[in-house]
């Protein structure tokens, strides 16, 4: 993956985990994965297309997302109701907008899918053959670990289906 497509998403949670739960997190240490993800209590995934093109996962514990969604929503949850879980996947759904937008700026086309949200731990979704690169965002409500696995398109063009980044997901 070229480290390139790491500054817009880093950015863009940067700024809209403090526009949105109003702390600022602090990057942890960078890793390149190439087994399997085991998710989280929680995660978000989103297919970027087009120029830049790839998934992109957020992950975090279930406590960690009612935290944010308390935040965002302006109310407390306790349970991982139907709204909490929509609320989190808007919030994977406005970072990577965000990214898309950085990308736009940097000549860059590529549009994201509806977030699909994964919950439960040990369910294991693989890129295959594609690595990614992990980035834990740690905040005073908890830590957020953003996974992608992107890739650029040929030069004047989008990527085709076939190329996407295949997923596989299986239980642990």
């Amino acid at each position: 993956m070229n480290v390139q497509f790491l500054n817009p998403f880093l950015l863009a949670a940067s700024e809209v985990l403090q526009k949105e739960i109003g702390a600022e997190p602090t990057r942890g240490e960078l890793t390149l994965q190439k087994s399997a993800l085991t998710t989280d209590d929680v995660t978000v995934l989103i297919h970027l297309v087009g120029q830049v093109y790839g998934v992109v996962m957020y992950g975090m514990p279930i406590e960690t997302s009612l935290n944010f969604v308390s935040r965002i929503l302006g109310q407390e949850f306790k349970e991982f109701d139907s709204l909490a879980q929509s609320g989190v996947a808007e919030l994977g759904n406005v970072i990577s907008g965000a990214a898309t937008v950085k990308f736009s700026q940097a000549g860059y086309q590529s549009n994201i899918s509806p977030p699909m949200v994964i919950i439960g731990k040990n369910v294991q979704v693989s890129t295959l053959d594609f690595p990614r690169i992990v980035v834990p965002l740690q905040t005073a409500y908890g830590d957020l670990m953003v996974h992608l696995a992107l890739k650029e398109a040929a030069p004047g063009s989008n990527a085709a289906p076939e190329e996407f980044v295949k997923l596989a997901v299986s239980r642990a």
